[in-house]
């Protein structure tokens, strides 16, 4: 969808239109990869938005973090904010998720898929995969809920199942237990693997 553009989530930003941001990292998340041994492994947060979920990663020693953001203004503010990890093991990248080319272990989920219109839900599963490496890892909450006018747009484990059942092993997609409290009962929390 030709409007959900750089200009588009540049504007957001500029008038903080962001009511997806809650001001830290992602409860579901944050428990998820605290699970995590193995620091160096090569991870990707797309439509990364504040990064509170990079600080946490940052913050429990890991070492190979990407950032990608299509809105040139968040991340110039994002690169000035996180300017000392810059280099040393985070790497910010400003462009089109559609367009990124790299290999990852894991690639973290968090209100990035909403924010595509649904007819980009087939591409997203299909470069995601691409994306990851053999056995890699996709995880994170997805809205299990339908919202008016989007973005954000919501869906249903069904219509989720469908799209990323075609390219990975479904591992986990349940409801989320461990939802922050305004989002209770309204996401699902995925583990979706590709095969090796």
């Amino acid at each position: 969808m030709d409007t959900l553009n750089a200009n588009y989530w540049n504007n957001r930003w500029q008038n903080k239109e962001t009511g997806w941001d809650i001001g830290n990292a992602s409860t579901p998340l944050a428990a998820y990869t605290d699970q995590i041994t193995d620091k160096a492994i090569s991870i990707l947060i797309p439509g990364c938005g504040n990064a509170y979920e990079a600080e946490h990663l940052l913050s429990k020693g890991f070492t190979n973090i990407t950032l990608l953001d299509i809105s040139p203004m968040l991340v110039a503010e994002l690169t000035n904010r996180l300017q000392p990890s810059v280099g040393q093991g985070l790497k910010i990248i400003c462009g089109d998720f559609f367009d990124h080319q790299a290999s990852y272990n894991l690639i973290l989920e968090q209100t990035f898929f909403c924010a595509l219109h649904p007819s980009q839900r087939e591409a997203y599963a299909k470069h995601i995969h691409q994306l990851l490496q053999p056995g890699g890892t996709l995880a994170g909450v997805l809205f299990n809920k339908d919202f008016t006018d989007g973005p954000p747009f919501g869906g249903s484990l069904k219509e989720y199942e469908l799209v990323f059942g075609k390219h990975f092993t479904i591992q986990r997609m349940e409801p989320c237990y461990n939802s922050i409290a305004p989002r209770q009962g309204s996401e699902l929390f995925i583990i979706l693997k590709k095969g090796s």
